[in-house]
């Protein structure tokens, strides 16, 4: 088993997916000698600089934070090699480590990755496979390369996707793994096998665009659903509700053999129901349990419905 001070490890990561797996390490007592994060940016109504949960997490461990707009390159890789690690772990870093930096520390750098690679290599893993239908994923702790996600692998552990499983479940289930497995990876560094990525199996998980947020109720409920669930609970999936733009979540998929007879377009809400309201696909259905208005919170569809948000019959568009 290696030592935990034979490590001199610097983490890069920015979102909280990255912070939580930061915060595993420091509660384990490995040596982060640094941390590097993506620059603070502007949020809320105020506009107020924010920290990104990555610092936020160094600095309550009091461990060096550096913001660098590149560590490739300048004063950004000046003070990653003065740091002299050993062993780099990236997390949701979102920058790219270009040759210089992968080739520095001894031990390599590793990337905590949240697919089963190498499927659903890139910037939105979670949400292609919940949108695809896979009925699994899982986290991957490989050796970063300078192709995309494409270097051997460490250890991939699975996580089950359920079939009304949206974004937040797994992420949760996937973080919670996450965190046991960066763990294992170090505890066993020095035992560990590597096994090359097969190519030919590997696909892409492309940024998110606004146009992925559409629904099309042209396709079948099965996909519908997939969709509503791979955006919940955030940005959220989009709809046109009597001219205003609306987001649904909280989806249930029915059979899609249950309303092939039905004369309904795809759109159209074809009953209430005591949570939500169906809604015809081009096969089968999907119930909606909530809804959000512009400039609204999302809110139950009954309530919407009682507050004559919503009317049935009514219709949804792409």
């Amino acid at each position: 088993m290696m030592k935990k001070n034979n490590f001199r490890i610097v983490f890069m990561g920015t979102p909280e997916f990255g912070a939580e797996i930061l915060e595993e390490l420091l509660k384990n007592k490995y040596n982060v000698v640094g941390v590097f994060s993506q620059p603070d940016k502007p949020r809320g109504r105020g506009k107020k600089l924010q920290p990104t949960p990555v610092k936020h997490i160094a600095e309550k461990y009091d461990i060096p934070v550096y913001q660098p707009k590149s560590v490739s390159k300048g004063e950004g890789f000046q003070i990653l090699s003065e740091l002299n690690p050993n062993l780099i772990i990236t997390a949701a870093f979102g920058k790219i480590l270009r040759k210089n930096v992968l080739e520095l520390p001894e031990k390599g750098c590793w990337n905590v990755h949240a697919s089963l690679l190498p499927k659903y290599r890139g910037a939105a893993p979670i949400q292609r496979a919940i949108e695809n239908g896979e009925r699994e994923s899982g986290i991957t702790v490989f050796k970063m390369v300078e192709a995309l996600d494409a270097g051997d692998m460490a250890i991939q552990r699975k996580v089950a996707i359920d079939i009304n499983d949206n974004f937040e479940t797994v992420y949760n289930k996937l973080l919670s793994v996450a965190k046991i497995t960066v763990i294992e990876f170090l505890e066993r560094f020095d035992e560990l096998k590597l096994t090359p990525q097969n190519d030919q199996e590997a696909c892409y998980a492309e940024k998110l665009t606004k146009g992925d947020l559409i629904i099309d109720f042209n396709k079948s409920a099965f996909e519908v659903h997939n969709k509503i669930r791979a955006y919940d609970p955030y940005p959220g999936a989009k709809a046109r509700y009597e001219g205003e733009e609306v987001k649904l979540f909280s989806s249930v998929w029915f059979d899609e053999l249950s309303f092939e007879n039905g004369n309904e377009a795809p759109g159209s809400i074809i009953k209430k129901k005591e949570t939500g309201i169906l809604i015809k696909c081009k096969q089968g259905a999907i119930k909606i349990k909530e809804i959000q208005f512009p400039g609204r919170k999302r809110i139950c569809v009954i309530d919407a419905i009682n507050g004559n948000k919503l009317k049935i019959p009514g219709h949804f568009n792409s």
